[in-house]
């Protein structure tokens, strides 16, 4: 079972049945797109029959957004935690090396909130598309900072700001547990995202 999955990581989701469909229907949407997914394959993964479904969720678009609401702030409130140090290096270097460790650790919950974005209501899409745009603000002021002290060269923020961001995004569609370590892969990429932007 992933870290994404296990008990903890969702245990503020009650009672225990809408947990289990919340968990299957993470990993159905990971294996095999939310279009090819049916409340059939989700229920069945959670030990549970499809009408049981609707008694915790009244669609299967609700299941994606409640998967993409808590994966997106999960994600910001990494990005939160890891602005630290006394330098805009230092602190895109951390910002960058927790965000892409967290995209790896929890690949399989990253790839459903940023690959099947599109299936989510105009409603719902605007809610997780607020919470985006606090993720890139979070990468964006860094720049800023680094730009106004002298420590990057960055002529485009906006697009800067993008790079950066999908160099960590990225690692969710392609990572599986042997293909190294998350904190490894995370300083690979702070390195990276430094000579991206460095004076």
């Amino acid at each position: 079972m992933s870290a994404v999955t296990s008990p903890l990581v969702w245990e503020h989701v009650q009672p225990a049945a809408a947990r289990r469909l919340l968990t299957g229907a993470v990993d159905a949407f990971a294996e095999r797109g939310f279009q090819a997914t049916t409340t059939r394959d989700i229920a069945s993964r959670a030990g549970m029959s499809p009408a049981a479904l609707y008694v915790h969720y009244p669609s299967k678009e609700r299941l994606l957004f409640e998967i993409s609401l808590y994966g997106h702030n999960a994600a910001l409130e990494v990005l939160r935690s890891a602005d630290t140090g006394s330098t805009p290096t230092d602190r895109l270097r951390s910002l960058v090396s927790a965000f892409t460790a967290w995209h790896a650790q929890h690949h399989t919950i990253a790839r459903v909130v940023q690959y099947e974005l599109a299936a989510l209501s105009p409603e719902h899409l605007a809610e997780v598309a607020t919470i985006r745009r606090a993720i890139s603000t979070q990468i964006e002021q860094v720049l800023a900072d680094g730009v106004h002290d002298g420590s990057f060269a960055v002529t485009d923020l906006p697009g800067t700001t993008l790079a950066v961001l999908s160099l960590s995004i990225d690692v969710a569609r392609w990572y599986t547990p042997h293909r190294g370590d998350p904190e490894a892969l995370g300083k690979l990429y702070a390195d990276l995202a430094h000579r991206m932007v460095g004076a």
